[in-house]
Order: C-alpha cells, then structure tokens, then sequence
C-alpha cells in the first residue's frame, strides 16, 4: 500500500513532531492536521502542514491518520473514527497507554487497519512551539505485535523508520506493565523526590544544595499532571504493582542501613551497577545499541563546530550528542553517539587528530 495522504490529529509536542519530521525528509506527501485554528495557522505558515482540517472527522480523507492528543481525548477521537475508517486506511496512536485502545478496536468488525503507537520519547515542555523533527531519532517506537500479521505494517513501519525511530513490537498488555515500571513508575518517584525534600530546616532550603544527581533525577517532575491523570488511571493496576515492588526493595535496603549490613547493602549497589551496565547506551531506547566516545573539552567558542566538522569531512555521521558536564571557564563533557562501533574508532581517531582527548 502506498501511503500519500497523512492526516495528524493534534499539533502537540509529539503531532507536530511528527509533522515536521515527515515534512524534514518527504515532499511528496500530504500533511493536513487537525488543533486550534491558531496553531494550525502556524503550522501553515511555517510549511509543516499543507491543509488544515476543520474537524477531525476531516481526517478520514487521508491514508495514514495519527491521533495525537492527551490519553481521554484520544480515546474519544478514536472511538469516533474507528468504525469510519475504509478499507485499507491505517489509524494510530501515541499513547503511553495500549491495551485499552486494542479492546475498543477489537470489540467490534472494522474496516481499516489499527496499528498501536508508543514513541518513547518527549520533553518536559509539551507544546507546538516545542515540537522538534529530530525528536525520534534513535527512540524506540513501540507498536502493537498484531501488526505484523496486517498487510499494511511495511507501509506504515517505512514512515516511522524516516522518522529516524528503531521499532519494537510488544504485546498491549506486556507493554502496559513494562512502561508502568520504567516510564509511569519513575515520573512517580521524581515527584516523590521533590516532595520528600521541599522543607526548610533552620531557614536552610536545601534545593540550594541540590547537585547534578538530585537534578537529573527530578527533571521530569516538571511534566504537566493534565498529561498523567489519565495514564495513571488507565493504568492503575500495573503502576501500583510497580510501586509495591520499588518500596519492597527500598525497605531492604533501609533494613540493610538500619542493621548496618553493609554486605547485602554492597550486593544491591553492585547488582544495580551490573543491571545499569546491560543497558545499552542509548539516551532515547534501550532496544538498539549505539555507540558512545565522551570527548572532553575547553570552555571555548567554536568546538562543537570544530569537532563536527572533521567527522562531517571524515564522512562520519553523529546519530545523538549531549553535554554531561562543564565547569565555566575551564571545560567539560560530552558524549558523541555513532550508530556503530567501527564509527566509533574511527571518530576517536579524528577527534584526538585535532587535539581533543577522548575516553570510549
């Protein structure tokens, strides 16, 4: 099946995503969207769309419709639109939730195609204005393991691979337990986290002394509760699951500290740094293996400039890049992603010949 026609339901930070990604890398398809009349005409504006659609009933003239919207009005555009689609139309999603969109589609004879979504991927500020083409780069994209069997999933796999994301099919049910664990649960424990510690002892705030590790652990407490309302609700039972087996094994290990058991405690610390360890490195998905070189450098101007240049003319593509540390004045810390080991070395080598020092 040819896809030409893609109609996105909701600009937002992952819709208009999208939007921009597919317009980043095809002119041949169409894209109309569905928001408020003034995002629309931003999106227009800026060439990211090429119609915009009244309703999002107006969507059923495309080929490919993404819902993009919070988790409850999602499930109401899809309710809506499932028994509409035609014949070889595909309708997705992006939600952080699956099962629930699998049993309505399931519960009754449909016409089209319903392939499940789940980008893991974001930022803290949602929003068109904060909407980004390379957002899925190197992300693992979740989608339902029935599509497999659908005559359309190559079609639509294409677009989501030009979107720069890897690919992992899960069943709805185990994906709704796996991102309880490793999405939903750590959102919880970084709002537990600020919480817990938004005291004052003596007139003393103690966020004045919150270093690197507090902050990088909180960061995504800053994500609007509008947006997890529903994800929690419609995933009640997997989050409380995932909560009762985090305390469980917070109370050994305050159990350990409190008998000063400081053997079992050195097990936990050494099993975590094993497991942590298996995790290939990778910011956006754990699904496909990407390769790190942590270059350190001076606090100049031009040295990202200088370092990307030679691996451009070296031909040597740079597939995610992030600055860990830096000290003003004296210098820091990135990590250089390449998509294989080989490019990796080769990187090394390049970056040391124009007199960075390097560490894999």
């Amino acid at each position: 099946m040819k896809i030409d026609k893609i109609a996105i339901i909701g600009l937002g930070l992952i819709g208009g995503s999208i939007a921009k990604s597919i317009r980043s890398f095809s002119s041949n398809h169409k894209i109309s969207a569905f928001d408020n009349p003034e995002i629309l005409e931003k999106a227009f504006q800026q060439n990211v769309i090429d119609q915009k659609l009244s309703s999002f009933e107006d969507a059923l003239e495309s080929d490919l419709i993404f819902i993009c919207l919070p988790v409850d009005s999602s499930i109401t555009v899809f309710e809506k639109l499932a028994g509409r689609i035609k014949s070889g139309q595909i309708l997705t999603d992006v939600c952080g939730v699956k099962s629930i969109f699998q049993e309505i589609w399931d519960s009754e004879e449909r016409k089209g195609f319903y392939i499940g979504g789940h980008p893991m991927t974001g930022k803290e500020k949602s929003g068109f204005e904060n909407s980004d083409p390379i957002l899925f780069e190197n992300c693992v994209y979740i989608l339902n393991e029935s599509a497999t069997e659908l005559q359309v999933i190559d079609s639509f796999t294409e677009i989501i691979h030009q979107l720069g994301a890897k690919i992992t099919f899960l069943n709805p049910k185990v994906h709704d337990i796996i991102v309880a664990s490793v999405s939903h649960l750590p959102q919880l424990v970084s709002v537990s986290l600020i919480n817990s510690a938004n005291f004052r002892e003596s007139a003393i705030n103690f966020f004045d002394y919150a270093a690197g590790g507090f902050r990088d652990m909180t960061r995504i407490a800053s994500s609007e509760f509008r947006i997890w309302e529903p994800i929690i609700r419609l995933n009640k039972k997997n989050i409380i699951q995932a909560i009762d087996n985090f305390i469980s094994d917070l109370e050994q290990i305050k159990k350990s500290i409190s008998k000063e058991d400081y053997k079992k405690l050195s097990e936990k610390f050494e099993s975590a740094r094993v497991k942590r360890d298996e995790i290939p490195k990778s910011n956006k998905g754990f699904i496909h293996q990407i390769y790190d070189v942590f270059v350190f450098v001076k606090d100049e101007p031009g040295v990202i400039s200088k370092i990307s240049t030679a691996l451009f003319e070296n031909k040597i593509n740079i597939k995610d890049i992030e600055l860990l540390k830096i000290r003003e004045g004296s210098g820091g810390t990135f990590r250089i992603a390449f998509e294989s080991e080989d490019d990796a070395d080769k990187a090394t080598k390049v970056i040391e010949k124009i007199g960075f020092s390097t560490k894999i």
